[in-house]
């Protein structure tokens, strides 16, 4: 199997030796029924691993189904992945089919797999090793036919050493092991993968899209992206967002990377990769709501634009009101953007602002958390935090 087009066919960047030689054992072990363990930091890419091989497998014209164990609660999780009959426990008006039902016959994906519970872990041995299940609230043990791909940030060994995984359970998923290499084991694939982000943002939102000079771009290969590759796409989707200017210095990199890896000594850190802290998930949000304004004032601009040229045909010219004047959203470096000003009165909190920006992204997914969550640029777990804190109904 040419690798290449593996990566062509899922828009996978870059030509390291170490990532084409997980690719290679993903296509290599996709025609068979092995368990797959997929381990790596967080935001390298894990995920495209599963799919990958259920791609080029046997079962490709059945169910791919993925399961974020780390965004399910506790006390649900044996329910979301066997099922629950009528009357199971409060709330359990009908019996629900669990993800290994559903995904009979093809592939199930359990990410983040080191957040089961250890009575969740007992369940799973089973319906790995003999394909059986009991649904919660039956007696009665069901039969399923599913290829079982995992993937972790944990060091596995460590959470067993540790008592929290169970070790038969680590053996039966690390059947074949891939690893995915960190972002800065890579550094021949970071401009061209900020370049696709750059390119990709500007695209779709209509904008000229960012370049680096040659003294941003060591800097951008220098830096050790402990976020990976999902911090370096935020990054370029911040700096496209915000800053003004097309081409980009090191001086205007450096206000995107955080203080503890890389910046210089006494520059000003206005920017945290999303998940790390709280307020960061807050800024997070925040900076989504300027994101989309962009957009908006842009195609505000556009038709105004248009209206004027049609007026100016029939000698009847049309003002443009200026946009009120809003300080403080944004980092001090920025604040005189032009097109990231936002009303006095719908700024009113930040708990607000954020509140906002999840229904909205949640009204576009149409209810569906983990596409919300994708286009706010956080991860899914942070979004059902945000969702109860807030008391937002979903």
């Amino acid at each position: 199997m040419d690798i290449q087009a593996v990566k062509q066919r899922f828009g996978i960047i870059g030509t390291s030796e170490r990532m084409n030689s997980a690719l290679d054992i993903a296509v290599r072990v996709a025609p068979t029924d092995l368990s797959v363990l997929v381990t790596g930091e967080s935001g390298v890419g894990k995920e495209f691993f599963p799919q990958v091989i259920h791609a080029y497998s046997p079962r490709k014209h059945g169910r791919y189904v993925a399961v974020n164990c780390g965004a399910i609660p506790e006390g649900t999780i044996d329910s979301e992945l066997f099922g629950h009959e009528k009357g199971a426990f409060t709330g359990a008006i009908e019996a629900r089919k669990g993800y290994f039902e559903e995904a009979n016959g093809g592939t199930i994906f359990l990410d983040e797999v080191a957040e089961l519970p250890l009575s969740t872990q007992v369940r799973l041995l089973r319906v790995i090793q003999t394909g059986e299940f009991i649904r919660v609230g039956s007696s009665k043990t069901q039969k399923t036919d599913v290829r079982v791909v995992a993937a972790t940030n944990k060091h596995l060994p460590d959470a067993v050493a540790a008592g929290r995984f169970r070790e038969d359970l680590y053996y039966r998923l690390n059947t074949v092991p891939i690893v995915v290499p960190p972002l800065r084991e890579r550094r021949g694939d970071i401009h061209m993968l900020f370049r696709k982000f750059a390119a990709d943002i500007a695209n779709q939102y209509r904008m000229p899209v960012i370049t680096l000079d040659a003294g941003a771009q060591s800097l951008l290969e220098e830096y050790p992206w402990p976020g990976n590759v999902r911090q370096l796409k935020n990054v370029a989707e911040q700096i496209s967002a915000i800053e003004q200017v097309r081409l980009i210095d090191p001086t205007i990199l450096r206000r995107y990377l955080p203080a503890d890896h890389g910046t210089q000594a006494g520059e000003a850190v206005t920017f945290t990769p999303a998940g790390t802290t709280p307020m960061g998930d807050e800024r997070e949000i925040l900076y989504r709501i300027l994101f989309d304004m962009r957009a908006d004032i842009a195609e505000v601009r556009r038709t105004l634009d248009h209206l004027r040229r049609r007026s100016e045909e029939f000698d009847a010219p049309i003002t443009t009101p200026a946009p009120p004047e809003v300080a403080g959203l944004l980092p001090s470096h920025i604040e005189t953007y032009e097109v990231a000003d936002i009303p006095t009165e719908t700024a009113t909190t930040k708990d607000d602002a954020t509140r906002e920006a999840i229904v909205r992204a949640l009204q576009r997914a149409g209810g569906r958390r983990k596409e919300a969550a994708r286009m706010l640029f956080i991860s899914e777990r942070t979004l059902y935090r945000k969702i109860k804190e807030l008391g937002i109904d979903n």
